[in-house]
């Protein structure tokens, strides 16, 4: 059915071919999945079944004819043989989803009895009856891909192209579509379908033809989608940026809180520099406890030669320190009455009196 020999494929301005050197063959009936990442070139194998390109050097075989000696006049006609669906469903947006389906039939020629027939037969295949007159804005993303595919089988061709007819649907309705593919090869159309849905390759466990640079790195029969590092996985990211913004909101949280205790703090700090400016301007007065004891001077006495020691006043002598109990025995203070020195004798400020009505005499 479809055959490649040594092909190559290089595009003007690019220094690395789009494919080099690929060998397979696809025979009747099968279902293969063709794999790889974006750039591996697996729409370009696409395009020259299509015969929208020819191969720089080697030969592509579809259904027996060589694609290069194929004449231009001719090709619309092969074409009539494959159907093709694509990513973008590529609806007429003005027609309804008949007159999607019977554009192709007419494009070809075909008899409007034939079209009244076959554009049906078509949409029962794919679950659409009843809905020929709705257009394709009424139409959510999964049913517009059926009628893309019924208007690839309406001409009921012997291959059928996929090229990503999963790519813009939610995984329910896909797994819908895949469904009907499988269907539509069990009605013995061959399928080629091109995809990065690793989860139906390895489910569905068909034939795997694995691109990678341009080159042909593996031909499975039975086969699983293999290598899943170069698909982008969104659930790690997601986490990664949850936990980012968890992240990034604690951390301005903490700020704000922090930013808040310094308002705080420098009100607190304002307000006890004034306290204290304020006692410095104008200080407390002391109470009378804590006040310095102020020493009364003694009257002075006319000079008669002896030299008369200082009488205590009891004005002056401050209380004794208290000691703990430990120090020793407590002491009390000592009380002297006060004299008026005036009055004493010679005798009695001298000390040497022993009574207090002795008299002095007259000295010789």
């Amino acid at each position: 059915m479809i055959r490649f020999e040594n092909v190559t494929k290089r595009y003007r301005g690019t220094s690395k071919p789009a494919l080099s050197g690929v060998d397979f063959e696809v025979q009747r009936g099968e279902f293969v999945f063709l794999v790889g990442a974006s750039g591996s070139g697996k729409s370009s194998c696409l395009r020259l079944i299509l015969r929208e390109d020819v191969p720089t050097s080697g030969r592509v075989a579809v259904l027996g004819r060589d694609l290069r000696s194929l004449a231009n006049r001719k090709v619309p006609y092969f074409r009539r043989h494959i159907g093709s669906v694509f990513q973008d469903f590529r609806l007429l947006p003005s027609k309804t989803v008949h007159q999607n389906v019977a554009f192709t039939l007419q494009v070809t020629g075909s008899s409007r009895g034939f079209i009244q027939q076959a554009v049906p037969e078509a949409l029962a295949l794919v679950g659409l009856d009843g809905k020929e007159k709705r257009m394709p804005h009424e139409l959510s993303g999964g049913e517009q891909q059926r009628v893309a595919i019924a208007r690839a089988l309406v001409n009921r061709p012997q291959v059928l192209l996929a090229d990503e007819p999963t790519g813009n649907l939610d995984p329910a309705t896909s797994v819908d579509i895949m469904q009907l593919l499988a269907r539509i090869n069990a009605g013995g159309t061959t399928v080629l379908m091109a995809t990065h849905e690793a989860g139906f390759v390895d489910q569905m466990q068909r034939r795997v033809i694995e691109l990678r640079d341009g080159e042909m790195v593996r031909d499975e029969v039975h086969g699983g989608y293999g290598d899943t590092s170069n698909i982008p996985r969104l659930v790690p990211e997601e986490v990664r940026g949850a936990a980012a913004a968890a992240a990034l909101t604690a951390v301005q949280e903490v700020q704000r809180q922090t930013a808040d205790l310094s308002v705080v703090r420098a009100a607190l700090a304002e307000e006890l520099d004034a306290q204290r400016r304020a006692q410095t301007a104008a200080p407390a007065p002391q109470p009378a406890a804590e006040r310095e004891p102020q020493r009364v001077e003694p009257p002075e006495q006319p000079h008669s030669g002896v030299v008369e020691p200082p009488e205590p006043d009891e004005r002056t002598v401050e209380p004794p320190v208290e000691r703990p109990a430990a120090a020793g025995p407590r002491t009390h203070p000592i009380v002297l009455p006060e004299v008026d020195v005036a009055e004493l004798g010679v005798a009695d400020r001298l000390g040497l009196s022993d009574q207090d009505d002795e008299e002095v005499g007259p000295t010789s």
